[in-house]
């Protein structure tokens, strides 16, 4: 099964003006730039998170843990 994502409707927009439309504006590809980045993060702490919640052992869910916390910017002393 394909998985889909979703993107902000602005972001879409966006990459309509300048792959469909060739607009070639730099603060465009600026924002569309720092919108996929976001999605990527996003994408990757949403995977971590799942990892730590469908992992088999306990070791795999701690460690998994540990990399969603780091992922996210939760500093060490506000950890359980």
């Amino acid at each position: 099964m394909k998985k889909s994502v979703q993107i902000p409707y602005e972001l879409f927009i966006d990459l309509v003006y300048v792959y469909l439309l060739d607009c070639d504006d730099a603060d465009i590809r600026k924002r569309i730039e720092r919108g996929l980045n976001a999605k990527v993060e996003s994408m990757v702490a949403h995977e971590l998170y799942e990892k730590y919640k469908t992992a088999p052992t306990e070791e795999e869910r701690e460690k998994a843990r540990l990399e969603y916390l780091d992922k996210r910017g939760i500093h060490k002393d506000f950890r359980w």
